[in-house]
């Protein structure tokens, strides 16, 4: 089949041809959006999953559902290099300013503005040669401390009140937010609770790995009241084959059942291999048949192109003693385990490896699904590390 005519989406982010699988998780958005937008309570909602399940993707649609639904929206991702505030400014920056829309400004969106000006002074963060927004004043003694913790909530509902002056809403879209320090996710609690409390039309929509939940934890016990955690998983038989063969048939090609069923044993249904092995075998098919002896060729041409790229760029970050930590894991099958025979194979004490374990979780490479256990964030990196050991 003709390459440049590839439906399979193998990417970061990129949407599928066919996304199947997550409905029921829309719908659950769907409703929170509206309800926020009528000023019902309502929680904020972060996705939690490991790498290539699909977490961006639905951020995307999710942000697509707000903007239809008439809401100001703002899609982030937080990384390890940039603070929560230098994250958020220019977005909300921008949220204000389309709450003017060209007309005379009312007072709640003019206040909105004085606070996010006062908010940069306060935490002195810059955009460079930019300019906050129009020619006025800072809120003088609001969101002006330098408190994270107290200036974040401040801001928030500055911008919750004007949105509800203007008789819109706010959607705040944040991927990737094990990034965040607990101060960081902290100042986020609190402001979304001052929302919720106020009943203002501003929600909170995030992803994050596994660790994020324990993260939101030990920033504030009451995270759990403000905020879901829908869990984001590898699809089912059923759903994978039909993101695979509806875009084929579509072009006249049809997967047989054995090669559907070798696809799904390869990647065990993470959205993100079923793109590169549908993408693989479209190149190589001849129509009208997929069959498994072309998957076999696939999954060669799969591997191969996964592990110069998707495995070997967060292999390659890693310092020599983080790597002998993901072999040592890696060796011990695809986890999770315990930290006890981690440390064992690297021949240390718990203790001695233990601040490696830690700048591999804030790396986003591993995770703890229980106390004492380590898993790796990718799937399928245990094989990758046999391969290439």
């Amino acid at each position: 089949m003709d390459p440049a005519l590839n439906p399979y989406a193998p990417g970061a982010g990129t949407p599928p041809p066919e996304l199947t699988g997550r409905a029921q998780l829309l719908e659950n958005a769907r409703i929170a959006l509206t309800r926020t937008r009528n000023g019902l309570p309502t929680k904020s909602f972060v996705l939690v999953g490991l790498r290539g399940v699909g977490k961006t993707v639905l951020l995307n649609r999710v942000e697509d559902q707000a903007r239809e639904a008439g809401y100001l929206t703002s899609l982030i991702e937080a990384h390890e290099e940039k603070s929560l505030p230098a994250l958020l400014l220019p977005e909300l920056r921008r949220i204000l300013l389309g709450l003017d829309r060209g007309e005379q400004i009312e007072a709640t969106v003019k206040r909105g503005i004085r606070v996010l000006k006062s908010f940069t002074k306060g935490l002195k963060v810059t955009l460079g040669d930019v300019e906050i927004g129009l020619d006025i004043d800072p809120e003088t003694g609001v969101a002006d401390s330098g408190d994270l913790e107290a200036d974040l909530p401040a801001l928030f509902l500055a911008i919750g009140e004007a949105a509800r002056a203007r008789k819109t809403a706010v959607a705040i879209i944040i991927d990737e937010l094990q990034y965040l320090s607990e101060i960081e996710f902290s100042a986020l609690i609190m402001a979304l609770h001052k929302i919720a409390q106020k009943g203002l039309p501003l929600i909170l929509v995030g992803a994050g790995l596994p660790q994020v939940v324990g993260l939101a934890g030990r920033s504030k016990s009451y995270a759990e009241r403000l905020f879901d955690y829908p869990e984001i998983g590898p699809l089912s038989e059923a759903d994978a084959a039909t993101a695979l063969a509806e875009p084929a048939e579509r072009a006249g090609l049809t997967f047989t059942a054995e090669a559907l069923a070798s696809i799904y044993a390869q990647t065990r249904g993470y959205p993100y291999f079923l793109q590169e092995w549908g993408y693989q075998a479209w190149n190589l098919a001849v129509p009208p048949t997929i069959d498994a002896a072309l998957i076999e060729r696939a999954t060669q041409a799969s591997i191969s192109r996964l592990d110069e790229g998707f495995f070997r760029v967060r292999f390659d970050r890693l310092t020599p003693r983080e790597k002998d930590y993901m072999r040592a894991m890696a060796l011990l099958g695809p986890g999770p385990h315990r930290s006890g025979e981690i440390a064992e194979k690297l021949t240390a004490s718990v203790r001695t490896v233990a601040p490696v374990r830690s700048s591999l979780i804030n790396k986003g490479m591993i995770y703890s699904p229980a106390h004492g256990d380590t898993g790796f964030t990718v799937p399928l990196f245990d094989q990758y590390l046999r391969r290439v050991m």
